[in-house]
C-alpha cells in the first residue's frame, strides 16, 4: 500500500510548534447544555448567541505559540444574517408559486447569490477571529467562490468523484490563497499527485460498496420474483439486506472521513504563511475515523448527553496534530505581524456586517 508523507517539517526547518487544545467536556457541557435549554425555548432564536458562545470557547481554548485565538462575532450578526437569508428563499419561493416562468428568474438568482453568500461568510468567518490582537481577513471574490466551490462540486458529481481531487485543490487554494493574517498572506499550492494519493483507498471503498450493494440487489430481485407477495413480504423482512444497507452506509462514512482529512493533510502541509513560515498537518486518518465513528455512537447511545465529551476529544484530537515551523527568531517576527496587523484590524473591525451562515 502506498503510503502519502504527511511527516511535518524537520525542526531544522525552523522552530516547529504543535496547536494544543486546553478546553474539558466538563466545562462545555455547562455551555452547552444552556444553549439547547434556551435554543428549544426561544423557537430557534437564540441558536445565534448559542453559535457565538460555542465559538468563542473553542477558540479560546485553541492554543499555539502560547496564545489562544478570540472569536469576536455577535449574536445579532449572526441573527439578522439568517433573517436576511430566510426572507431571500421565501420570496423566492413565493416568485416560483406565482408563475412558473419565475422558477427560471429564481434559480438565476439563486446561482448569483450563493457565491457571494459564500464569498461574504467566509469573509465574515475571519475577520471575527483574531490572534494575539491581530484579525483575519478573506479577500476572495465571488466569481471565485463560484469556480472553485459550485463548479469543483459540479466537476466532482458529474465525473463519479474521479476530478475530486482536483476540485478540492481548487477550494483549499481559494480559500487558503485569499486568507490574511494582518497584512501577512498564507499560500497553499497542494500537489494533485499527494490528492490523489489520499483519494485512491477512499475511491475504492465506494466502488466496493458500490458492487455490494448491486450484488445484493440483483440478488434480492431474482430471489424474490419466484415468490408470492406475502411470502416475500415476509422473506424480506428476515433477510440480512437491512445490515448490509448498515454496513454500506458504515463504508461510504468511512471513505467520506477518510478522504477529508487526507485532504486536510495534504492541503495544510502545503500551506505557508507570509512565504516562510511553513503550516502542517499530520492527522492520522484511521485513527481520525475511529473518533468520528466511536463520538456518533456514544452520542447515540447516550441520547445526546455525551455530545460535549465527542467535540472536545475531536477538537483536541485534531489540534494535537496541527502546527506551524516558524522561520527566524519568533519574537521578532510576532511583533512585527502585531506591530503592522494591529493597525490593518481596526480598519475593518465594525465592518464585519452580518453571517449568513454559508
Amino acid at each position: 500500500m502506498a503510503m502519502l508523507n504527511t511527516t511535518p517539517p524537520a525542526p531544522a526547518a525552523g522552530n516547529l510548534e504543535r496547536a494544543s487544545f486546553t478546553g474539558t467536556a466538563s466545562e462545555y457541557f455547562g455551555i452547552w447544555i444552556v444553549n439547547v435549554l434556551l435554543t428549544i425555548i426561544t423557537l430557534g432564536i437564540y441558536s445565534a448567541w448559542a453559535k457565538v458562545r460555542r465559538n468563542r470557547y473553542f477558540y479560546g481554548n485553541t492554543v499555539i505559540l502560547g496564545r489562544s485565538f478570540e472569536y469576536h462575532a455577535k449574536g445579532l450578526q449572526i441573527f439578522l444574517g439568517r433573517l436576511i437569508v430566510i426572507g431571500f428563499f421565501i420570496l423566492v419561493n413565493i416568485l416560483s408559486i406565482i408563475h412558473p416562468l419565475f422558477s427560471v428568474v429564481t434559480t438565476v438568482l439563486i446561482l448569483v447569490a450563493l457565491p457571494w453568500l459564500l464569498k461574504r461568510g467566509l469573509r465574515f468567518s475571519a475577520r471575527v477571529t483574531s490572534y494575539r490582537n491581530v484579525r483575519f481577513d478573506f479577500v476572495g471574490s465571488a466569481w471565485g467562490a463560484f469556480v472553485s466551490i459550485l463548479l469543483g462540486s459540479f466537476v466532482a458529481f458529474i465525473t463519479f468523484g474521479i476530478l475530486a481531487p482536483l476540485a478540492s485543490r481548487w477550494l483549499w487554494r481559494y480559500i487558503f490563497n485569499n486568507m490574511r493574517y494582518g497584512d501577512r498572506p498564507f499560500v497553499t499550492e497542494p500537489r494533485l499527485k499527494s490528492l490523489y494519493g489520499v483519494w485512491w483507498l477512499p475511491a475504492l471503498m465506494v466502488v466496493i460498496g458500490a458492487a455490494l450493494l448491486g450484488i445484493l440487489a440483483a440478488g434480492t430481485i431474482a430471489a424474490m420474483s419466484a415468490m408470492s407477495e406475502d411470502e416475500a413480504a415476509a422473506a424480506l423482512a428476515f433477510s440480512p439486506v437491512h445490515f448490509v444497507f448498515i454496513l454500506v452506509f458504515v463504508v461510504y462514512g468511512a471513505a467520506a472521513l477518510i478522504y477529508r482529512i487526507g485532504v486536510r493533510n495534504v492541503v495544510w502541509s502545503a500551506a505557508s504563511l507570509d512565504g516562510r513560515h511553513q503550516l502542517f498537518s499530520d492527522v492520522p486518518r484511521w485513527t481520525y475515523v475511529w473518533v468520528a465513528v466511536t463520538n456518533v455512537i456514544v452520542t447515540i447511545i447516550t441520547l445526546g448527553l455525551m455530545r460535549p465529551w465527542a467535540a472536545v476529544r475531536m477538537a483536541r484530537f485534531t489540534t494535537e496534530h496541527t502546527g506551524i515551523a516558524v522561520v527566524g527568531d519568533l519574537g521578532e517576527i510576532l511583533s512585527s505581524i502585531e506591530a503592522t496587523g494591529a493597525a490593518i484590524s481596526a480598519e475593518y473591525m465594525d465592518m464585519e456586517g452580518f453571517d449568513f451562515g454559508f
